[in-house]
């Protein structure tokens, strides 16, 4: 068991690092370079001040790589620092290391977030040999030894807590998304099955009657032609959600001409007001379900954090070429729901509702009103992929 988990550890792959420097990081490195030049002048207790002040800069700058390259990052700055400690204490002078050179902490917490786990585990490893032999040089207790051992282990172990905490959000939200093209991809199954069946039923009526009704069974080939070509339409929108090797299941889909129902089962919470416009017969089975989708979703959102909400308002209007939905609700409990719309914690949900209209070409927005209340608003292409 120990074996397995020091091979996972060892194998854990590299984290991608930001595509950009953090401003966070470029501004403490632009106060921590002038900070141990002042620190350098004023301090009358540091040795050699010229060559501790640089060697601490050089500390401090390796912090803008520490994304980038923390191994490396984290050699250099150790390296610099115990070169800072140690040359005045082999030449007999008093340990005067400056105070900025703590920014060495991060160096080990970037380590353990964003590095494979082969470079953790020998940044580590040399982390500690270094600390360890530099404490014996110096004579320190072996208190001393074991609390900056400590403190050091610790930006180790925040890094991997963030690191893996970051993943599984990322695995959660991933599942998410597998989840909704998975429902997409029953909902293609259900809705090419209802429309084949009906091109099979118009075939044999056009076979019945050809003989004898040759007019009728011309029109009967008209039909069968645009069931064809509205299932077909919908297979080139969403065929490629399959997953290969899924099994599907069927399950009923609901639409437009389903939100009635919808609102009228909602008991409980904020009284809800639907509004539709437009040929909204016409709009494709995948959209219908879609728009189905983003008012259930957003009426429970309403219900379970919409506090002190009274009413909610939810309108569809549709036009040539695109179905507008949008949800409005005049409670209160903004900041939950903000965090909720940016997909964390429970915010699963919103993210689902996004990942489904985009999936189908179109943008959903979610996020407070100026004063109280919450609004949910999205377009979708009345053919999908448009």
């Amino acid at each position: 068991m120990i074996t397995g988990a020091l091979r996972a550890v060892w194998d854990e792959p590299r984290v991608p690092a930001p595509l950009s420097r953090p401003w966070w990081d470029v501004a403490l490195v632009a106060a921590l370079v002038p900070t141990a030049l002042i620190e350098g002048i004023v301090r009358d207790d540091v040795p050699w001040p010229p060559y501790t002040t640089l060697l601490t800069m050089v500390c401090a700058i390796a912090v803008l790589w520490r994304a980038q390259h923390p191994l490396g990052m984290l050699l250099l700055a150790f390296g610099a620092q115990t070169l800072a400690e140690v040359g005045p204490a082999v030449a007999g002078l008093d340990d005067g290391a400056l105070y900025t050179t703590a920014v060495v902490l991060l160096l080990p917490y970037s380590l353990a977030r964003w590095d494979s786990g082969r470079h953790v585990t020998v940044g580590v490893g040399l982390l500690i040999a270094c600390h360890v032999l530099r404490e014996l040089l110096y004579g320190s207790p072996a208190a001393d030894i074991v609390v900056g051992a400590g403190f050091l282990s610790f930006a180790v172990v925040l890094g991997a807590a963030v690191r893996f905490g970051v993943s599984a959000r990322q695995r959660g939200a991933e599942q998410v998304k597998l989840r909704e093209r998975e429902r997409l991809a029953r909902e293609l199954h259900d809705t090419v099955a209802h429309h084949v069946s009906g091109i099979v039923i118009q075939a044999k009526a056009g076979q019945a009657v050809a003989a004898t009704d040759p007019q009728r069974a011309l029109g009967v080939l008209g039909v069968i032609e645009k069931e064809a070509a509205r299932v077909l339409t919908e297979m080139r929108a969403l065929v490629g959600v399959l997953r290969d090797g899924a099994e599907v299941e069927r399950a009923p889909i609901y639409g437009i001409a389903d939100l009635q129902r919808l609102v009228d089962d909602t008991a409980d919470g904020p009284r809800v007001e639907l509004m539709v416009s437009g040929d909204v017969d016409n709009v494709g089975t995948s959209v219908g379900a879609a728009v189905y989708r983003v008012v259930q979703e957003s009426v429970t959102n309403a219900r379970w954090h919409a506090h002190g909400a009274t009413r909610l308002e939810v309108r569809v209007r549709t036009d040539d070429d695109v179905v507008h939905v949008d949800i409005v609700d005049d409670g209160t409990g903004r900041g939950h729901r903000r965090s909720s719309a940016r997909g964390q914690g429970s915010g699963l949900g919103i993210m689902g509702m996004r990942e489904r209209v985009e999936l189908l070409g179109g943008q959903l927005r979610a996020g407070p009103l100026r004063d109280d209340g919450w609004a949910v608003s999205a377009t979708i292409p009345r053919v999908p992929g448009q």
